[in-house]
């Protein structure tokens, strides 16, 4: 016999109220095991709500533009029994998308047959009482706007009831977000304003984005931007403007460092140990070092947190964007461990499964390129981290030893600091220290 049962969204994390962005099933619609329902967009990540079984999807309870929580009635799902159900309907519709590491629901208590069938019961009969769902988001007084819209709303400080949409059919759009702050930007003050905090416009008065006709010029294609692009270049945008971002470039000599590391490969051969690895532990020792960089201005952006604990983010180029997953407990493990880690973090976010949970409570990130190339750059701080180390490719410079020149292989570091919390001589003085460490590991057991 098949039965209904209720699919909810699964463990999320600490996110609540997460937009829906898509619907990939249809009611009626026969589905897969694991097969994905509805995709969700928080603001680091997306995510898929899995099918708990086979079956048909009997009712949907949610539609794009809805928030959910942990826990939120998703759709009905009336799920194949042992025998006789296979036979129903045509062959099952391939999942449009691998589940993105979510928990698989469990089924809640069976409806009364009654209500899953597909014929409407006799006029004479009584009708069929089930369980009123739990309360769950309406769209109906929200203002009609996409989900990334209402995203950069709501990092602006936007109350979208009070914005005029003028896309069809009143949609709002990004451009009369804009309108509206720069229509408040240009309002006097009714009183004199108070220190910014962290995250707000501080009377920015931005000029429109310039709309060009490029086809005028030649041929162009239109591509449109990954979600992943999307949703980083808001986090972006709003670092670089909100943060005063200082860099301080050094160079760390890394040639006995290397010749460990090669040696170490050898010895493991199941393992990729590459030179991040060392940084990761270089980086905690000097966040153990200098404390302040391994800390946050608090919302009002008047005290510092400081972290006792010591978690890494590591940017992964995806062919999606870039992404970086969280590296935990760092200061507890060591550098094979550490291999492991990266190696398995890095295949799930090249494959997209990561959780909203795998980028999180970041301490300090480190976005290396030296397998790509380059000798320096900018790296921008991943709020609310008040540093970011980036790596650019190493090379052998002739470095003179006292006596004569010799050749050795120097690494380049770019530190980027947000400057409300960090000097730039406690920068110069972070720099020195991971060089000094990368130049002798045996620093790392002081």
């Amino acid at each position: 016999m098949a039965a209904v049962r209720e699919v909810r969204v699964p463990d999320i994390g600490d996110f609540r109220d997460v937009p829906i962005i898509e619907i990939l099933v249809a009611e009626g619609q026969r589905v897969a095991r694991d097969q994905g329902l509805v995709t969700l967009e928080s603001d680091k990540a997306t995510m898929e709500v899995p099918s708990p079984a086979a079956g048909v999807i009997r009712s949907l309870k949610v539609k794009v533009g809805d928030t959910v929580s942990e826990g939120h009635l998703i759709a009905l799902l009336e799920s194949e029994g042992e025998e006789g159900d296979h036979a129903e309907a045509a062959a099952p519709v391939p999942a449009s998308a691998p589940a993105t590491g979510s928990a698989p629901v469990s089924p809640g208590p069976a409806l009364p047959q009654a209500a899953a069938s597909a014929p409407a019961p006799a006029p004479s009969a009584p009708p069929t009482m089930t369980p009123p769902p739990p309360e769950r988001s309406t769209t109906a007084s929200l203002p009609y706007a996409s989900p990334a819209v209402r995203l950069y709303a709501r990092r602006l400080g936007v109350d979208l009831t009070k914005v005029s949409g003028s896309g069809r059919k009143g949609r709002i759009l990004k451009e009369d977000v804009e309108a509206y702050v720069r229509g408040a930007l240009r309002a006097p003050p009714a009183a004199a304003p108070a220190a910014p905090a962290p995250g707000e416009a501080a009377g920015l008065r931005l000029l429109p984005w310039p709309k060009v006709d490029f086809a005028k010029y030649g041929p162009v294609e239109s591509k449109p931007l990954s979600r992943i692009k999307k949703i980083s270049g808001a986090n972006l945008a709003r670092n670089w403007v909100m943060i005063p971002h200082v860099t301080q470039h050094d160079e760390a000599d890394i040639t006995e460092m290397e010749s460990f590391r090669r040696k170490l490969g050898e010895e493991h051969k199941e393992l990729k140990i590459t030179p991040l690895v060392f940084l990761i532990k270089a980086a905690v020792a000097a966040l153990k070092a200098f404390p302040h960089f391994n800390a946050s201005l608090d919302e009002s952006g008047e005290n510092l947190v400081l972290k006792r604990y010591y978690h890494i983010g590591v940017a992964v180029d995806t062919p999606e964007g870039l992404v970086v997953p969280v590296i935990r407990d760092c200061d507890r493990k060591g550098i094979l461990d550490l291999a492991r880690e990266l190696a398995e973090v890095s295949a799930k976010a090249r494959a997209g499964k990561l959780s909203p949970g795998d980028m999180a409570g970041g301490c300090f990130s480190i976005s290396s390129l030296g397998g790509i190339g380059g000798t320096a750059f900018t790296p921008i701080i991943n709020a609310p981290e008040v540093a970011i180390l980036g790596v650019s490719r190493s090379q052998y410079k002739p470095v003179w030893n006292g006596e004569r020149f010799e050749p050795r292989l120097m690494l380049p570091l770019s530190l980027s600091y947000d400057h409300r919390v960090i000097d730039g001589a406690d920068a110069a003085r972070f720099t020195g220290f991971l060089a000094r460490v990368l130049g002798d590991l045996r620093r790392l057991l002081l």
